[in-house]
């Protein structure tokens, strides 16, 4: 069976994955782009945004498993769209018009809507449905790939608290954010169930990954 897996997600020190306050121009609150400074300095992000330059080593290495072996993403509302996002017939993401995902990528709404086809191979669907029905759904799409569980964090910690999360990368990000949405509440014991290795970076990130012991 294919693997559900999280890549590349941000927390602070405290815990936190995103501010408060978020917007339409604030995606992520009060936390501006603190939580993903070290990927934008990366070459893999330079080469994304068709730039030269950027940092190899470890940031760029893990940040390029974001792709490999993907066939579709599961994402939050709130990672779609800012609050209200669904009132907006218009919207359509904050990615433009040729989003990063290139797979069928599966919104998580109680207010659905039709799905919307993307440049570059990505299709929005909307689905009111649980973590264990949209993963199924996924799967089914994926074509024997792997699901990406994208975020945020309300999305990523119910499927986590649901045990369908197979690998996880987590970048703890030396900032302290003290408010917004943590990723790590009503998780104790989370570590029981995993391997988890820890590596720190030059950047000033550790980088955390969980992979799912076996059952």
């Amino acid at each position: 069976m294919s693997l559900a897996r999280v890549h590349n997600f941000s927390v602070s020190l405290d815990g936190f994955a995103t501010g408060e306050g978020l917007s339409r121009d604030e995606p992520f609150g009060h936390a501006g782009q603190r939580l993903h400074e070290w990927m934008f300095a990366t070459r893999w992000w330079h080469e994304t945004s068709a730039r030269p330059g950027g940092t190899s080593g470890l940031d760029d290495a893990l940040v390029r498993r974001f792709t490999p072996g993907i066939g579709a993403e599961i994402m939050g509302a709130g990672k779609f769209g800012y609050p209200g996002w669904h009132e907006d017939p218009e919207w359509k993401g904050w990615w433009g018009p040729n989003p990063p995902f290139h797979t069928p990528a599966f919104v998580l709404t109680h207010h659905t809507r039709p799905s919307i086809g993307m440049e570059g191979g990505t299709t929005f669907h909307f689905l009111d449905a649980s973590p264990a029905q949209a993963l199924e759904t996924a799967r089914e799409a994926a074509g024997g790939l792997d699901v990406r569980i994208g975020g945020g964090p309300s999305t990523v910690r119910a499927f986590l608290a649901a045990g369908l999360i197979d690998h996880m990368h987590v970048v703890v990000v030396p900032v302290l954010l003290g408010r917004g949405v943590r990723l790590w509440d009503g998780l104790e014991n989370l570590e029981k169930d995993y391997e988890i290795e820890a590596a720190s970076s030059p950047s000033g990130v550790t980088h955390v990954t969980f992979s799912r012991t076996a059952r």
